[in-house]
């Protein structure tokens, strides 16, 4: 995995990037391991500064716990664009485009 991705599994890391929303816009990468779709979404994802990335995998309770506390049904791979707490923009599988999610990120800066 590369280096600029800040892999999260636990809900301490989710509560700090719900803080962290009320300054600026987080972006949260939910990450299949095992998918070709995902492996493509990665790849795009490559592109973006400071992303929380959740392999569905080996984080299976905290990606439960991101679809009951933001009310977005779990896809993967899936990207979530946080803001004061709430989910201002998601997409998933093929919709999962950097150009798209920096635009979110900037449009909710």
């Amino acid at each position: 995995m590369d280096n600029h991705f800040l892999k999260i599994s636990n809900s301490e890391s989710f509560d700090e990037l719900l803080r962290r929303s009320n300054e600026r816009p987080v972006v949260i990468f939910k990450h299949s391991i095992a998918c070709p779709i995902s492996a493509a979404a990665y790849r795009e994802m490559a592109g973006i500064e400071n992303v929380a990335l959740v392999e569905v995998q080996n984080a299976r309770e905290l990606s439960k716990e991101i679809e009951c506390r933001t009310g977005i049904s779990h896809e993967s791979p899936q990207v979530l664009v946080i803001r004061n707490g709430k989910v201002v923009w998601e997409a998933t599988h093929w919709q999962v485009k950097a150009s798209q999610v920096a635009d979110a990120v900037r449009e909710n800066a």
